[in-house]
């Protein structure tokens, strides 16, 4: 960033904190049309490190227990564990573990910072546009020597300078319905085996995520009202069962298995508020919520997906699930009694 335009930057995100103190860094970079990472840059206190994403997650598993955020423009998860050692396929990596579980798209991971923020600390990473992709927070039971010791590691070969892409590829165009073979998407669906596969049936087809919800076969999903999502919450909570929550962006997906107890309503924002997880969905921001059905070789799968307008994925929910074993009776009853709204 050239020493001017950081300049000029610096005084308009001054001029913008001294009118609204409470402004979050993400929110200040829309309203000063540029990138978080770039504010990040310029506040004092942060440091930017060497780029080496992969390595520095598996040096994370030294801070001991700390809280992971993925969050996309709707909806925000927050999960306290530790993380464990991660493997990596070429740019497609896992962490996984009871409390941390992860699926990381590398390709455009490219900054990364460890943030000082209100004397909260973090390890912060971002993509070739300076847009969050996964932040790493300390807690009162963080190992503190071993933050002061990456951030010294990992230092050492950080660039002089930095700098983030501009312009981001636009969004590839849904193919028309009319191009697509529908019979065979439909045939396919109808005899997946693992849900894991959906995504290659999706890829394979050149189908869009929402355009799947149109043109799924018969009885394999059903459009609900976006307020079956706050009401799903609640169920979840008063019957006291274990589900699963996915929230993701490009670049990271983040899950979370087991309850939900206490569930707030704030402004515009349905949360999720327990000692070891946090969701945060702005469920106004839904245009269409989904109840989708998978088949796999231990019987169907039921999801709750919602969609923005623009037809971007905000939350799926599922029914805890573990390899070899069916879906959950106590899933299936919050499933039916929604249906039964």
């Amino acid at each position: 960033m050239e020493t001017t335009i950081k300049q000029d930057l610096q005084r308009r995100f001054e001029a913008l904190k001294s009118e609204n103190p409470k402004t979050r860094v993400r929110d200040a970079a829309t309203q000063l049309g540029v990138s978080e990472a770039e504010l990040v840059y310029l506040q004092d206190g942060n440091s930017l490190l060497a780029p080496h994403c992969q390595e520095i997650l598996n040096d994370i598993k030294t801070l001991g227990p700390v809280m992971a955020l993925t969050r996309n423009d709707h909806a925000v998860h927050e999960r306290k564990g530790t993380y464990t050692k991660a493997s990596f396929n070429g740019h497609v990596g896992l962490v996984v573990n009871p409390d941390i579980d992860l699926r990381l798209f590398m390709t455009h991971w490219a900054h990364v910072f460890a943030v000082n923020e209100n004397n909260r600390q973090s390890i912060q990473f971002f993509d070739t546009w300076g847009n969050a992709v996964h932040k790493i927070y300390m807690t009162s039971a963080s190992d503190e020597d071993a933050f002061q010791a990456l951030i010294q590691k990992y230092s050492k070969d950080a660039p002089s300078t930095f700098q983030v892409e501009r312009e981001k590829p636009a969004p590839k165009a849904e193919k028309p319905d009319t191009e697509i073979d529908v019979e065979a998407f439909r045939k396919e669906w109808t005899e997946l085996q693992d849900t894991h596969d959906f995504f290659g049936i999706l890829r394979r087809h050149g189908v869009s995520r929402r355009q799947a919800m149109r043109l799924a076969p018969q009885d394999y999903t059903q459009e609900l009202d976006v307020s079956f999502a706050e009401k799903l919450l609640q169920l979840v909570s008063e019957k006291g069962i274990d589900f699963m929550v996915f929230v993701g962006n490009d670049s990271c997906i983040q899950i979370h298995t087991g309850k939900a107890e206490k569930i707030v309503r704030t402004g515009p924002w349905i949360n999720i508020l327990d000692e070891a997880f946090n969701l945060h969905l702005r469920d106004g921001a839904i245009d269409s919520l989904w109840l989708v059905k998978k088949p796999t070789d231990l019987g169907l799968v039921h999801s709750l997906e919602a969609y923005d307008a623009a037809g971007n994925l905000i939350v799926q929910f599922f029914g805890k699930r573990k390899p070899n074993i069916p879906e959950r009776e106590d899933w299936r009853e919050i499933i039916t009694l929604l249906n039964a709204e």
